[in-house]
């Protein structure tokens, strides 16, 4: 049975993102674009807005997108 997923905002996913070997790839605006070595061509977008909780969909996108669940994003955190 799956957990809840954290609410989170921006900054700290992309710091989760970063531990779990996604980097930053570009910048547009406020949309941060990230890659991983392992999985080429896999880009994954996020909507930087400081002090603002990513849509808990928006989040479960980017987590199936990067390959993690609630418990693998609650480690990284």
């Amino acid at each position: 049975m799956g957990t809840r997923l954290p609410r989170v905002t921006s900054p700290e996913l992309v710091r989760a993102l970063k531990r779990a070997g996604w980097r930053e790839l570009r910048q547009t605006g406020s949309h941060l674009h990230l890659n991983h070595p392992d999985k080429p061509g896999q880009i994954i977008t996020v909507a930087v807005h400081p002090g603002r909780l990513v849509p808990l969909g928006t989040l479960k996108a980017i987590l199936d997108r990067a390959g993690l669940n609630g418990d693998e994003l609650q480690k990284l955190l």
